[in-house]
């Protein structure tokens, strides 16, 4: 016989099926895996750091890579061409526009 607490794991399942639909359900599995993914990521990283900094400092052979600063303008077109939005001939409003109009879209989907 079903618990108190079966009960309500299958009732949290059913509302989610209702409120999402059955399409949405594996997209938020994986983003569970995704962000469970990320967290064991970031542990193992400081556990890492933390053994590190008690063996004593890491001598690093060569500098890092400098990173380029992009400007508005360039992450604006950059974003824009990853979202598959011409650019040619707008302004930078009407580009701002246009991506806030297909990430709403891509969000609705």
């Amino acid at each position: 016989m079903l618990e108190g607490w079966e009960w309500l794991v299958i009732g949290v399942v059913a509302i989610v099926i209702i409120m999402w639909g059955p399409a949405k359900i594996p997209e938020f599995a994986r983003a569970i895996g995704r962000a469970k993914g990320e967290f064991s990521k970031a542990s193992k990283e400081f556990t890492d750091a933390a053994t590190t900094t008690a063996n004593g400092p890491t001598i690093i052979s060569s500098p890092a890579p400098v990173q380029t600063i992009k400007t508005k303008d360039e992450i604006l077109l950059e974003t824009a061409r990853n979202l598959g939005i011409a650019t040619d001939g707008k302004t930078r409003e009407q580009i701002s526009e246009e991506i806030g109009l297909k990430v709403n879209l891509l969000a609705a989907a």
